[in-house]
């Protein structure tokens, strides 16, 4: 088991992005942030706004890019080359079209799936870390994909994308801790029934 280090959560930045689709991965580290008590600061060499601290006793980066979603790599790509992180110390948490609100997945390694983020990110630092997939559905045509992605989910949607971040904060123990596989079970197995 090898104990994760850092935990990068994609996004764009700026106000008017904030309560998008395509934030959902700013959203699940914002909220390990807050309950763990990490303070988050604008980091300039690394693109981005990070923090430091203790989840369930392990030392933990957090990193929130602030290049917008295609120019990820620029962000997370330096930080991980400065404290020498392996990929499987990385957790990376983005927003997932092919599963639906409400749902999550926990994967390893894999492309990017047309992802902009992963698109950016893995050319540099090769496909075998852990990603957070949070499911925000798909429009039904590729046409209509980046106005879905840039817009505010609906009420229930919102809600169900909102009970899927609980579970993956409730799997925060075994993910920091590196028992990826029970933490695995724990995200991938999540209904919203529960």
């Amino acid at each position: 088991m090898t104990p994760l280090k850092l935990i990068v959560g994609l996004g764009n930045p700026g106000q008017q992005y904030v309560q998008t689709r395509h934030n959902a991965g700013f959203w699940f580290v914002a909220r390990l942030a807050e309950d763990f008590g990490i303070t988050l600061a604008a980091e300039k060499k690394f693109h981005g706004v990070t923090g430091r601290g203790q989840i369930y006793g392990q030392d933990v980066r957090l990193l929130l890019p602030t290049t917008f979603m295609n120019k990820s790599g620029q962000s997370v790509v330096p930080m991980v080359n400065f404290y020498g992180i392996d990929n499987a110390e990385i957790l990376i948490a983005h927003d997932e079209l092919d599963i639906p609100a409400g749902s999550i997945k926990l994967k390893t390694a894999g492309g990017h799936g047309g992802h902009n983020g992963l698109r950016d990110i893995t050319p540099h630092l090769g496909s075998d870390f852990h990603r957070l997939r949070i499911g925000i559905g798909h429009p039904g045509h590729k046409s209509k994909v980046s106005a879905h992605v840039l817009s505010k989910p609906s009420m229930d949607e919102q809600i169900a994308i909102e009970a899927a971040l609980d579970a993956a904060v409730d799997a925060a123990q075994l993910l920091v801790s590196g028992d990826i596989e029970k933490a695995r079970q724990h995200i991938n197995s999540f209904k919203l029934s529960d």
